[in-house]
C-alpha cells in the first residue's frame, strides 16, 4: 500500500494547515533572508514529531565517545536532555531572553554518535535475547539482522568507495583503501565533506521512527557530485520518515525530482507568503534561479564565460543577467518567464544580436519584451567608433590615426570581400524565417497544407536577394557596416593596431570596465543598445 505523508505548513493568516504527499520529501527554496529558517523552527516547535537539523553544526566530536543506555542517548538526541521532555528546547542556546533556534550552534556531534552506539548495541543485544531463548527451546536460530551501523556502513560505501568507516570500543576510525593498503585514522580527522556526511546520516538513522525530519541546507560542506546521492540514500532506508529540505541552493532541488517544491517568497515577522512552484516551460532549475533573485532578470546569449554575458553584467548591473546559449533559447524562456504568472512580480527583458533579422522581425520580437542590438553581433559593440576613441584615449595616443586605420581596415579588406558571402547567409536566413512563422498548429491536414501553400507563394527568392544586395551595397557608412557585417572575428583582429594582443583586445576592455573607465565606455556603447530595456 503507497504511503501517504503528511506535513504542516502556516498559512498567510499564521493557521496551520495539513498537507499530504506521496513522496517522502518536499524543498523549501527561497532567497537569503526570506525565513526559510524561522519557518523549519516554526515546524519543529508546533510537532513534537519534528526532528530538525540546523544550518549552524559543530562537526567536532572526541576520540572516544561516551557510553550511554539506548534511553538516555535518545533522549540527548531528540531532546538535548537525558531525559524525554515534551520540547526540544535543550538543543538550543538560551542567550538570556530566547531560546536562539535559528542561529545556535547544535553542538552535538558526539550526542549522535553515543546515539549512534546505543542503538546498534540494543540491536545485537535484541538479536542475542532471540538467540538464547530459540535455544532453549531447540529452535532454529533466526538470521542475523541489519544494525543502524550496518545501514550506515552501506550508505557510506556507495557514497565513499574508497573510504571505510569502523565502529569498534567508542571509537570511530576512517580506512583509506588502496589496491596495495589501507591506512587508518581517526575519523574526527576526516574531511569537513567526510565528517558532515557521517554527522546526517548518523542523525537520520538514528531517529525513531514515522518522524518528519527537517534539514536546514542540506548542501552546506557537501560537494555537489555526492550531496543528491547521499540524500538518496538516505531517503530509500528511512521511507518511513518524511524529509524536509530548506535551501537556497538550486541545483540541489532542481535535482530533487520527486519532491514537492515550496517557495517561501517573504517573511514579514508575523506570517510567510508561500507558494507551489508549478509546472513551467522554464527548465526548473531556471525557474527556481529567478524565483530566488529579486533583481528583474535579463536573458542574454552565450555562456557565462561569453563577452554578451561579462559586458551587460558591468552595464546591466542592477538585472539578474541569465546566459542562455543561443538566441532561438533566449527567445524562448522571455516569453515563458514573461507568461509564467508566478514570475510577474519580476520584469524581465531579453537582449539578442541583430545578426540578419529584417525590420519586421525585429518588432514582432518587441511584443514579448526581447529587443536586439543596433550591431550585428555582440562582439561589433567593441568597435564601435565610439569605443575606439575611448581605448584611443586609455593609451594616451596623441591623433585618431589608430582609428582610420582600424575603419578603413574593416571596411576595405573585410567587408567589401565578404559583400557576397554575407548576402548569400543573409537570404538564407530571410527564407528561414519565413518558413519558421507558417501557422500549422492546431488545425487539419487541409488546412496546415494550404497555410503552407500560401507561405511558398508568398517567397520570392529574387526579391529577397534583391532586398539584401541593396542593403548591403547601400552599407558603405561605417555605422552602418558594423550594423549587417556578422563577422565574429573582426573583434580580435584589430587590437595590434592599438598595440595590443589581437585576441586579448576584447579582454582589454572587459578590464577597464571594472575600473575607472567604466562610465566613458558604456556610454561608448549604449547609443547600440536596446532603449526599451531601462538601467
Amino acid at each position: 500500500m503507497l504511503k501517504i505523508y503528511k506535513y504542516k505548513l502556516p498559512d498567510i493568516n499564521g493557521q496551520t494547515k495539513e498537507y499530504e504527499v506521496k513522496h517522502n520529501s518536499i524543498v523549501l527554496i527561497g532567497a537569503n533572508g526570506s525565513g526559510k529558517s524561522k519557518l523549519g523552527a516554526w515546524m519543529e516547535m508546533n510537532d513534537i514529531n519534528v526532528h530538525r537539523i540546523g544550518a549552524q553544526r559543530s562537526l567536532t566530536f572526541g576520540e572516544y565517545i561516551q557510553q550511554k543506555s539506548f534511553e538516555q542517548a535518545c533522549n540527548l538526541l531528540l531532546y538535548g536532555n537525558e531525559k524525554e521532555q515534551t520540547s526540544k528546547n535543550g538543543r538550543w542556546q538560551w542567550d538570556g531572553e530566547k531560546y536562539n533556534y535559528t542561529s545556535s550552534l547544535l553542538n552535538d556531534y558526539e550526542n549522535i554518535l553515543s546515539a549512534l552506539f546505543a542503538m546498534d548495541n540494543n540491536q545485537n543485544k535484541q538479536f542475542v535475547k532471540v538467540c538464547k531463548e530459540k535455544e532453549q527451546f531447540g529452535q532454529p536460530y533466526p538470521k542475523v539482522p541489519s544494525t543502524v551501523i550496518d545501514a550506515l556502513q552501506t550508505i557510506w560505501a556507495r557514497i565513499f568507495p574508497q573510504r571505510q568507516l569502523e565502529f569498534d570500543d567508542a571509537k570511530v576510525t576512517a580506512v583509506f583503501s588502496t589496491n596495495t593498503n589501507k591506512t587508518k585514522y581517526k575519523a574526527r580527522d576526516m574531511s569537513d565533506g567526510e565528517r558532515v556526511a557521517l554527522y546526517l546520516t548518523a542523525q537520520c538513522l538514528c531517529i525513531p521512527q514515522n518522524r518528519t525530519v527537517i534539514i536546514d541546507e542540506p548542501e552546506i560542506h557537501l560537494h555537489r557530485s555526492i550531496m543528491n546521492r547521499l540524500w538518496t540514500e538516505i531517503e530509500a532506508t528511512r521511507q518511513d520518515c518524511f524529509f524536509v529540505y530548506i535551501t537556497h541552493d538550486t541545483q540541489f532541488a532542481a535535482n530533487h525530482r520527486q519532491s514537492n517544491k515550496i517557495w517561501v517568497k517573504s517573511f514579514d515577522g508575523q506570517s510567510w507568503d508561500l507558494e507551489d512552484i508549478n509546472i513551467s516551460d522554464l527548465p526548473e532549475q531556471l525557474l527556481l534561479d529567478i524565483m530566488g533573485n529579486r533583481k528583474p532578470v535579463l536573458f542574454v546569449e552565450g555562456t557565462t564565460e561569453s563577452y554578451d554575458t561579462k559586458l551587460y553584467s558591468e552595464i546591466f548591473r542592477n538585472y539578474y543577467i541569465m546566459p542562455c546559449g543561443s538566441c532561438s533559447v533566449v527567445i524562448s524562456q522571455t516569453k515563458a518567464m514573461k507568461n509564467n504568472p508566478q514570475l510577474h512580480h519580476l520584469q524581465c527583458y531579453g537582449i539578442i544580436d541583430r545578426d540578419y533579422r529584417n525590420d519586421y522581425e525585429i518588432e514582432e520580437y518587441k511584443k514579448d519584451n526581447i529587443y536586439t542590438l543596433k550591431v550585428a553581433e555582440v562582439e561589433n559593440l567593441f568597435l564601435v567608433e565610439e569605443l575606439l576613441d575611448v581605448v584611443n584615449k586609455i593609451m594616451a595616443f596623441s591623433d585618431n590615426s589608430r582609428i582610420e586605420k582600424i575603419k578603413k581596415y574593416i571596411i576595405k579588406d573585410r567587408y567589401e570581400k565578404q559583400i557576397n558571402r554575407q548576402i548569400c547567409e543573409a537570404v538564407v536566413a530571410e527564407l528561414k524565417y519565413k518558413l519558421s512563422v507558417a501557422d500549422i498548429s492546431k488545425k487539419n491536414e487541409e488546412d496546415a497544407k494550404q497555410s503552407l501553400d500560401d507561405i511558398y507563394n508568398d517567397i520570392s527568392y529574387d526579391s529577397i536577394k534583391s532586398e539584401q544586395e541593396t542593403l548591403f551595397n547601400n552599407a558603405k557608412d561605417y555605422k552602418e557596416i558594423l550594423s549587417v557585417f556578422n563577422c565574429k572575428s573582426l573583434s580580435s583582429s584589430t587590437g595590434h593596431i592599438f598595440d595590443l594582443d589581437n585576441k586579448s583586445y576584447c579582454d582589454f576592455i572587459i578590464r577597464q570596465l571594472k575600473g575607472d573607465k567604466a562610465k566613458d565606455i558604456i556610454n561608448a556603447i549604449d547609443p547600440y543598445l536596446p532603449r526599451e530595456i531601462p538601467k
